[in-house]
């Protein structure tokens, strides 16, 4: 694929996912919300034997096609570890410790926030998260404008940030085991890497094992996403007719035009019924909003500054002080992985709709000062 045509769908997928999220708020606001509402209420089923499993809309789209969304993402970090920007040791440990501060201090500022309240500290990792799809959209927007070892630095540091998302959902997300399913889903793991080792480059095999694996995972208290990142991990990558990478093409499409904007659609549709400007100072809304707007700002761009005073700052060292801390305002976008984490430490209608407020309040927030400033920046 070519640069411009990914630029091109890097923007329109942005785009989508931007649209998608506005029209479930038209929707959820006007006379279509009891139909809207359906998306919770109506249950929707697979039988075969003795197995059933029946989920709503909403599961079926946070449990399954999100796991479509992780198993991209885990193939798009297998490939920078194995042949990408990652593959270099210089390369991996100042985004990763970039990250991390990105990651601790959104946490910290929405756990000072919340510390006194119970019910609401759950949602601590909501603002530690960075949409990667929407962030490189805004740089995309930006065009030629943007140099290119900016856009390598922002998606080190996303791919990184995923990573984080990925260990924090299986270790803090994680609901009553069924030790039975876990073995299962790890007998599915074994025979992945079997096939991998012995030679399999057909991607069929694979595939189905997959699909038995999340079926346990789902039954098992781990969250069935992860399923999908098992699996990317496990996928051939060779230097010629990599099934990793057909893989990979196949999905991208899938995920930009459908999977994420039906998220989106699903989990964005924030009422506005009893609402007035006291919810943006809610305890949750304001943690998120903060840690999302100030917490990842502070968090990357001082840890970016301190770096870029040594010498092994090679990845970022013709970079400016503006063009960091646009770096760090924009890595504030939070959006679909801090929605999909809000959707696992809130249950209640009204808690996640203060975490819609905070996502789409602070990723607003970033995402319009980073492209602000990252303009004035880059000539």
């Amino acid at each position: 694929m070519s640069k411009e045509r990914k630029l091109s769908i890097e923007v329109i997928g942005g785009i989508i996912l931007f649209t998608a999220a506005v029209a479930a708020i038209v929707v959820n606001n006007s006379w279509l919300s009891p139909y809207y509402h359906m998306l919770e209420t109506v249950y929707a089923g697979v039988s075969i034997g003795n197995f059933a499993l029946q989920k709503n809309l909403v599961h079926w789209i946070n449990d399954g096609f999100m796991a479509l969304y992780f198993l991209l993402v885990g193939l798009e970090i297998k490939r920078e570890f194995v042949g990408g920007t990652l593959s270099s040791k210089s390369n991996i440990i100042i985004p990763a410790i970039v990250a991390l501060f990105g990651l601790l201090v959104p946490a910290l500022i929405y756990f000072l926030i919340n510390q006194h309240n119970p019910n609401y500290i759950d949602g601590w990792a909501i603002p530690t998260a960075t949409d990667i799809a929407f962030t490189l959209g805004i740089l995309a927007l930006l065009g030629s404008r943007i140099p290119t070892s900016l856009k390598i630095l922002v998606t080190t540091i996303a791919i990184f940030d995923d990573i984080a998302a990925i260990v924090i959902i299986a270790a803090f997300y994680t609901s009553n085991l069924s030790l039975i399913s876990l073995f299962a889903a790890l007998i599915c793991i074994v025979v992945l890497i079997c096939m991998n080792r012995l030679g399999v480059r057909k991607l069929a095999p694979f595939m189905i094992v997959g699909v038995i694996m999340w079926l346990c995972v789902l039954q098992s208290g781990v969250h069935a996403t992860l399923a999908g990142v098992a699996l990317a991990l496990t996928i051939p990558h060779t230097e010629k007719n990599s099934p990793l990478l057909k893989l990979e093409h196949s999905l991208n499409p899938w995920i930009i035009f459908m999977v994420l904007p039906l998220f989106a659609f699903a989990n964005a549709g924030i009422s506005f019924s009893g609402m007035n400007l006291s919810h943006l100072v809610h305890p949750v809304s304001l943690g998120i909003i903060l840690g999302l707007f100030l917490g990842k700002q502070i968090g990357i761009f001082i840890s970016l500054y301190l770096f870029s005073k040594t010498k092994y700052f090679t990845i970022g060292r013709q970079l400016s002080m503006g063009q960091l801390y646009g770096i760090g305002l924009v890595c504030g976008i939070g959006f679909t992985m801090s929605l999909f984490i809000g959707t696992l430490a809130f249950a209640t209608p009204e808690l996640m709709n203060m975490v819609k407020v905070g996502v789409l309040g602070g990723s607003l927030i970033s995402g319009f000062a980073g492209y602000l400033v990252l303009r004035k920046c880059c000539k």
